[in-house]
């Protein structure tokens, strides 16, 4: 295909959709015109990247029809069902999609705590790495309890929220580097890890578990989720399969917002329990009952509202007329 050519039989029509496109007020005749013209123009395009895909010229369609599809289609008013379907569709298959993403980081992650506490705990030098041995005493008698109940517990809870979504957001905006999620895991593998070990050589390691688990089962199971999320999208970059490279980071690039909007509700709801269950006066097993029964809530609302979503098709990424249309691919 010779592109000079091309855009000078069918440029007339580009610039008679352009000014369609920028007239404030139609005609009947005249709409019919301007959808006429579009999906002529949309057939150019799809010709011109097949044939002589001419970065220039692309660039130039793709403009002119994102413009008309906007005056043709108007601008999407949010309604309270397209709030209705993220929660019940978008969301679930966004995080049905990334569950055994988030089942290996928390497999890899308990692992590496595990063995981080065992050192701590069964490592003379490495305690003392960590202070004195009056500073880990104070530590494991009084500082880390108070940590929870420092200060009021809708503050403490805004802190937390806070602290969190920044982590969870630096997994998921730095996850196409591959090594940055790992990287922020494993520093809070580490951290949990340690904080047990001390814990454990003072003989408190219940008061450890008694404020981790009301709050933690949910929240770092939101950071799981995050890493999850983060990994996957370099994964996408990695072994796109039978998408082209960048398509795979594109959808799963918008499914990870997806996923990204969701965790803000998941760790606002951590967040107040780590504010107003887990330094509360509640007897420890209620508290941890309170935190898996959150947990357990996830994961239901996951595996059956997530299921039933990939199953109709979904998988967290916009709807076509939003995300724009791609070619079709073999493969």
């Amino acid at each position: 295909m010779d592109v000079d050519a091309f855009a000078a039989v069918h440029g007339p029509q580009w610039d008679r959709l352009r000014a369609l496109t920028e007239r404030s007020r139609l005609t009947g005749p005249e709409v019919d015109e301007l959808v006429g013209l579009y999906q002529a123009s949309a057939t150019h395009l799809s010709a011109v990247r097949t044939s002589a895909p001419d970065p220039a010229l692309v660039a130039r369609l793709s403009t002119l029809l994102a413009a008309a599809r906007g005056r043709i289609a108007g601008a999407h008013e949010l309604r309270l069902a397209d709030v209705t379907a993220f929660f019940t569709l978008s969301l679930p298959a966004a995080f049905y999609r990334l569950r055994w993403w988030t089942l290996a980081v928390t497999v890899a992650f308990v692992a590496v705590a595990a063995v981080s506490g065992w050192w701590v705990a069964t490592n003379p030098a490495a305690m003392a790495t960590l202070g004195s041995p009056e500073e880990l005493e104070q530590y494991a008698d009084e500082s880390f309890a108070a940590y929870y109940s420092n200060y009021p517990a809708g503050d403490f809870a805004g802190q937390v929220w806070t602290n969190n979504a920044w982590i969870a957001a630096q997994c998921i905006g730095l996850g196409i580097t591959g090594f940055y999620p790992a990287f922020v895991l494993y520093q809070n593998a580490v951290g949990v890890g340690s904080a047990a070990g001390i814990l454990a050589e003072y003989g408190s390691l219940e008061v450890f578990f008694g404020l981790i688990l009301p709050h933690g089962l949910m929240e770092l199971t939101a950071i799981f989720i995050a890493g999850g999320a983060g990994l996957k999208l370099f994964w996408a970059w990695v072994s796109p399969g039978p998408r082209t490279r960048s398509r795979a980071v594109a959808e799963e690039g918008r499914s990870l917002f997806t996923v990204a909007l969701g965790l803000v509700v998941v760790l606002g709801v951590s967040g107040l329990v780590e504010g107003f269950v887990t330094p509360s006066g509640l007897p420890g097993w209620l508290k941890i009952a309170i935190g898996a029964l959150v947990l357990a809530g996830y994961w239901t609302y996951t595996i059956v509202l997530g299921r039933r979503a990939v199953r109709a098709g979904h998988t967290g990424d916009l709807a076509p007329d939003l995300a724009g249309y791609t070619q079709a691919q073999a493969g």
